[in-house]
C-alpha cells in the first residue's frame, strides 16, 4: 500500500513537470517561437524589401517574418514607448538616423555583427551617423544627398546657350556654384517656367535644404560647434540664408513658395514649371520615368568652400529587451547582404559596392551625383542631440519661413540661437 502510495506521487511530480515545461515551451522567446517582428516604415522601401526577402530568410532559419508597417511618426513613437517601459514588442526596425540619440538607450549595440570588410563598404558618413558613445548602434539599409536635377534640352538648346552667353557672358553649362545657380535660374523663369525653387513648407526637409547650403558656406559643425555651443549666428548661417533669400526676391522660385517642398517641387519639376530642382537624388527615378532621357543629374552644386549636403541615411537596429537577439543580429546580416534590392526599389542603398555596380547605368545617373556629393568634403550630418526634433520644428523651420518672407537673416538667428539654448537648458 505504502509502496502504491509512493508510486502514485511520483507519477503525479512527472505529470507536474510535463505540465510545467509544456507552458514554458510557449512563453515569448521560447525556442519554439520562430517569429521575429520587424517594424517599418509602411509604404516605403524598407516594406517593400521585409516583404520580398521574408520567405528567403524562413528557408533559411525556419523564422517567419512579421512586419509591422505604420506611418513614419508611428515607427519612433511605437519604439520610444516600448524602450521607456523596457519591453520590447518588436525585435528589428527601420528607423531615421535622426531618432538614434532619443533612441539610443534601447538599442542593441552591433559592432560584431559585420566584418571589417563588411563594414569597409560604408558609403560616406554612415558608419559616423549611427555611432552614439562609441558604440555602433545601427546597420545601414540606404543614403541619400540632396543632387541637382536639371532638364537636359533646355541647357543643349542652341538658342538658348548663344542668349544665355550673350546676356552672362560665360557659357551656359549645368551649374556648379551659387552664382552659376542664380544665373541659369534667372536665365529660365520665363513664360511660365521658374529657374527652380526653394523649400519653405514647414517641416525637417526644408530644414535640411538650407542646412545644405550652410556646409557649403563653410561651417564645420551644423548648429553646435565642436565644443556644443550653439553657433547659428555665425557667417555661413547668414550667408546661406542671403542666397535663399535672394532667389526669392529674384523672383526665380514659384510664388507659393512657402507651401512647397520635396514632393511639390519634383511635382512642378515633372509638369515643366521648373528648369531645375535641387532634390533628394532618388527623385531622379520618377522625374525620368516622366520625361525618359530628358534629365540630367549632378552634384550638389558649391558654396564659397565646396560641395555639402545633410545625408538622409536609414539604419537597421535590435532592440535591446528582445529576446531574440540573436537570430535579430542574422537577420540584419541576412538583410546587409541583400542591400542591392534598396537601389532596385528606392534608388539609393548603403553599400559602395551597390553603388558601383550601378554607377555607369544610364537609367540610374544620379548614383554618380549622390556619390560625389557623399564625398563633398563640407558634407555633414546633422547633430547627435535628442531635443534635435524640438529644435528643428519649434525654432529653425518658423524662422526660415520668417527669413524667406523677408526678415533679416542675422536678427532671427540671434533670436533662434537663443531659443535653442534654453531647449539645451542653458
Amino acid at each position: 500500500m505504502k509502496t502504491t502510495r509512493v508510486m502514485m506521487s511520483a507519477v503525479l511530480f512527472l505529470c507536474f513537470l510535463v505540465v510545467l515545461v509544456g507552458c514554458g515551451n510557449n512563453s515569448a522567446g521560447s525556442s519554439n517561437d520562430k517569429t521575429l517582428t520587424v517594424l517599418v516604415e509602411g509604404g516605403g522601401p524598407a516594406f517593400e524589401v521585409a516583404n520580398k526577402t521574408a520567405a528567403k530568410f524562413e528557408e533559411q532559419t525556419g523564422y517567419k517574418i512579421k512586419i509591422d508597417s505604420v506611418p513614419y511618426s508611428g515607427v519612433y513613437d511605437k519604439l520610444k514607448a516600448e524602450i521607456d517601459a523596457k519591453k520590447s514588442t518588436h525585435d528589428v526596425a527601420i528607423i531615421d538616423v535622426l531618432w538614434f540619440p532619443s533612441l539610443a538607450k534601447g538599442l542593441e549595440p552591433l559592432g560584431n555583427v559585420l566584418t571589417e570588410e563588411q563594414m569597409n563598404d560604408f558609403l560616406p558618413q554612415l558608419s559616423e551617423s549611427a555611432t552614439i558613445n562609441g558604440e555602433l548602434l545601427g546597420i545601414p539599409t540606404w543614403t541619400n544627398s540632396k543632387i541637382l536635377l536639371y532638364h537636359k534640352d533646355l541647357f543643349e538648346d542652341p538658342n538658348n546657350q548663344a542668349n544665355f552667353a550673350k546676356e552672362f557672358g560665360y557659357a551656359l553649362k549645368v551649374p556648379t556654384s551659387w552664382k552659376e545657380y542664380e544665373d541659369v535660374a534667372k536665365f529660365f523663369t520665363n513664360n511660365g517656367m521658374y529657374g527652380t525653387s526653394v523649400f519653405g513648407q514647414t517641416g525637417g526637409d526644408a530644414v535640411s535644404s538650407w542646412l545644405d547650403h550652410v556646409t557649403q558656406a563653410g561651417v564645420d559643425s551644423l548648429v553646435l560647434d565642436r565644443n556644443g555651443e550653439v553657433n547659428i549666428t555665425e557667417e555661413p548661417y547668414i550667408q546661406s540664408l542671403t542666397f535663399l533669400q535672394n532667389l526669392v526676391k529674384d523672383k526665380v522660385v514659384p510664388e507659393d513658395y512657402l507651401s512647397i517642398a520635396s514632393s511639390e517641387t519634383a511635382e512642378l519639376f515633372n509638369n515643366g514649371k521648373l528648369a531645375m530642382q535641387l532634390a533628394w537624388g532618388h527623385f531622379y527615378l520618377s522625374s525620368d520615368k516622366v520625361l525618359p532621357g530628358r534629365i540630367g543629374a549632378a552634384p550638389m552644386i558649391a558654396g564659397e568652400k565646396g560641395v555639402g549636403a545633410v545625408p538622409g541615411p536609414w539604419y537597421q537596429v535590435v532592440l535591446k529587451d528582445s529576446q531574440k537577439k540573436d537570430i535579430a543580429e542574422q537577420y540584419l546580416k541576412f538583410m546587409y547582404d541583400q542591400n542591392e534590392l534598396y537601389m532596385e526599389s528606392l534608388g539609393v542603398a548603403a553599400r559602395k559596392s551597390v553603388f558601383e555596380k550601378y554607377i555607369d547605368i544610364p537609367q540610374y545617373a544620379h548614383v554618380k551625383a549622390i556619390e560625389a556629393t557623399l564625398d563633398g568634403a563640407q558634407t555633414q550630418n546633422r547633430p547627435q542631440i535628442e531635443q534635435w526634433s524640438q529644435i528643428e520644428n519649434e525654432v529653425l523651420s518658423p524662422m526660415l519661413q520668417k527669413v524667406l518672407s523677408g526678415s533679416d537673416p542675422a536678427t532671427e538667428l540671434t533670436l533662434a540661437k537663443e531659443q535653442i539654448e534654453e531647449i539645451l537648458g542653458r
